[in-house]
């Protein structure tokens, strides 16, 4: 095997980048425009086509399907069907069945990242009310959102990628449905083997969130009264917190004063003798309180709890999503108070409430906050930061409905893409402005919806993938398996083909696994002098089923926290099916693509 000086380069380089995406130090769209940089800097790419990656076709559909999801869900599309979800009873399988099921057709044709974060809150309000940890069906939920993907061009941005590559090498791209033969009857198996007795392999995590709350504020909440010869009366609540200092740690939820209660009271207002504060503080926090403010703790009369709020006050539970600008900040960096006058009461990580600091503690995705404050803060703290509202306590998020609207735009455009009447990116960049012009999506949720660090890698990954192709490095990879499988059926071979882009999407993004993976599989149809078409489509469901580890897909990160998974957790349901997906999906496409 003879390499040259630029193969080694860019295996080089591109084995840095693996180890990097592993890795997870830096954020993945960093780590590709470094490589991509690297591979200009090494004369593998021309100045003319270092960032043509940003202009290509599957670049602007992945965009355009962002902008899609996002209109779907503000019309309520999805939010209708999961409505009717409260009507299924407490029946494992039934609820299995139907959460699994609807994920899965909504995946196909919007982002299903989209699609699982619309249906989590439902999935962990029918475990909570059948008395079931949450963790059985939030595993089941997001690998059918990974299924789900698989049945359309549009349904998972490795399809949209590899219809591009079949684009550039038959001057045809595979069409809106030509995936449905395949990956549909992956999908049926996989649901199939999740509802039947997949969802049993599920571990039940009862410790941190089962059918009671997360989060027991009530064992929390103190209420201390202020004295005539307290120190802070006449002071603000301000000054009140800066008295304590770092070593104490302490919300101030409510304030009672003669029989008025005042929820998340400003910072501004001014302490009275006789108020009551309602602190959200450990014991020991409490009781240095009351040593250095001079304050008495009160006796709690009634519910604690329903001193946290009034009619236009609420407690919610929220997730950290993936593209939350939260993550990686500590609690108190983020001035939630201050800024957007909402409490954060708890943090909870892995099904667990975490007992150090608020505001010392970093945030990760995944992690489960408690918030309080009014609805309309509330909103803006969840729209701001990009967070995935769980269990609702009062929360009021209702907006204007128009279903119709919106699936009359998206079905339009997506008969256009499906006829060959416009490009499926011209097809579904036209529907986003009509949704835009409509009043489906404002200007700035253009831009919110769209996941920039997914476009970024696109972008920086498709150069780097035509330098794999131009050095001979595709070719030779593919000369590599050739030679291993001249012993063996080339159905087999195709399977090797879909089994390493499998393994390779678990541990890196999985449009970054079909970028590396399609010019091998290419090469290796020209070397069979078979037809690309099966090895795409190798590709594609390779690098969708992405089961075995959180990191392999957003879908799989973020149910961690609230499901209380552990990293190793994945596989045991993860393992059987990705051996139920190969063996299901190879022979079909050999009987729909003919090698």
């Amino acid at each position: 095997m003879d390499v040259t000086f630029d193969q080694m380069v860019v295996f080089g380089i591109l084995l840095v980048t693996l180890v990097l995406f592993v890795w997870g130090r830096w954020r993945y769209d960093l780590v590709a425009i470094a490589a991509l940089l690297l591979v200009y800097m090494a004369g593998l790419v021309s100045s003319g086509q270092v960032f043509a990656g940003f202009g290509h076709p599957a670049v602007i559909t992945v965009a355009a399907v962002l902008i899609l999801s996002r209109g779907l869900m503000n019309a309520g599309v999805i939010d209708s069907m999961s409505r009717t979800l409260s009507k299924v009873g407490n029946r494992i399988t039934v609820q299995v069945v139907t959460l699994t099921g609807i994920v899965a057709v909504s995946s196909g044709f919007m982002n299903n990242v989209g699609a699982l974060a619309l249906l989590m809150p439902v999935a962990i309000w029918l475990s909570r009310k059948s008395g079931r940890s949450p963790s059985v069906l939030l595993m089941p939920l997001a690998f059918g959102s990974l299924l789900g993907g698989l049945m359309t061009l549009i349904g998972t941005p490795p399809n949209i990628i590899i219809a591009t590559y079949r684009m550039q090498e038959q001057g045809s791209a595979f069409s809106m449905f030509d995936f449905l033969p395949v990956g549909g009857g992956v999908t049926i198996a996989g649901l199939a083997f999740i509802v039947l007795f997949g969802w049993r392999l599920t571990p039940r995590r009862e410790g941190g969130e089962s059918s009671k709350d997360l989060f027991h504020i009530e064992d929390y909440i103190s209420e201390l009264v202020v004295p005539e010869k307290s120190k802070i009366v006449g002071q603000t609540i301000y000054h009140l917190t800066s008295k304590l200092g770092e070593d104490v740690e302490a919300t101030i939820v409510g304030l009672v004063r003669q029989d008025k209660h005042i929820p998340v009271p400003s910072w501004h207002q001014i302490i009275q003798e006789g108020d009551i504060l309602v602190v959200e503080a450990t014991p020991d926090d409490v009781k240095a309180m009351i040593d250095i403010l001079g304050l008495e703790l009160a006796e709690c009369k009634g519910d604690c709890k329903a001193t946290l709020g009034s009619a236009d006050i609420s407690v919610i539970e929220v997730v950290i999503t993936p593209e939350s600008h939260m993550a990686g900040y500590t609690a108190s960096s983020l001035n939630l108070r201050r800024i957007l006058k909402v409490n954060l009461l708890s943090i909870a990580r892995q099904g667990e409430r975490l007992k150090t600091r608020l505001g010392q503690t970093r945030l990760f995705i995944g992690d489960i906050l408690l918030l309080q404050g009014s609805d309309e803060n509330l909103q803006k703290v969840i729209k701001t930061y990009r967070l995935l509202p769980l269990a609702e306590r009062g929360l009021r998020l209702d907006q204007p409905k128009k279903v119709l609207p919106a699936v009359g735009i998206f079905v339009s455009a997506m008969a256009l893409a499906a006829l060959s009447i416009l490009p499926v990116q011209v097809a579904f960049t036209g529907a986003a402005l009509v949704m835009v012009l409509v009043g489906l999506i404002s200007v700035n949720e253009i831009y919110e919806s769209i996941d920039w660090p997914i476009i970024i890698l696109l972008g920086a990954m498709f150069p780097l993938g035509e330098a794999l192709e131009n050095t001979g490095g595709a070719e030779l990879i593919a000369g590599q398996l050739l030679l291993l499988s001249q012993s063996f059926p080339p159905s087999l071979t195709l399977g090797i083909l879909l089994v390493g882009t499998m393994l390779l999407s678990n541990v890196i993004n999985n449009a970054a696994a079909a970028v590396l993976m399609a010019p091998i599989g290419i090469s290796l149809a020209h070397g069979m002098g078979a037809s690309v078409d099966p090895f795409l489509m190798a590709v594609a469901v390779g690098a969708s089923c992405a089961f075995l580890t959180p990191v392999g897909h957003q879908s799989n990160a973020l149910v961690m926290a609230p499901g209380g998974y552990r990293f190793g957790d994945y596989w045991r349901l993860g393992l059987p099916l990705s051996v139920l997906a190969a063996a299901v999906a190879v022979p079909l496409i050999v009987m729909v693509w003919p090698l």
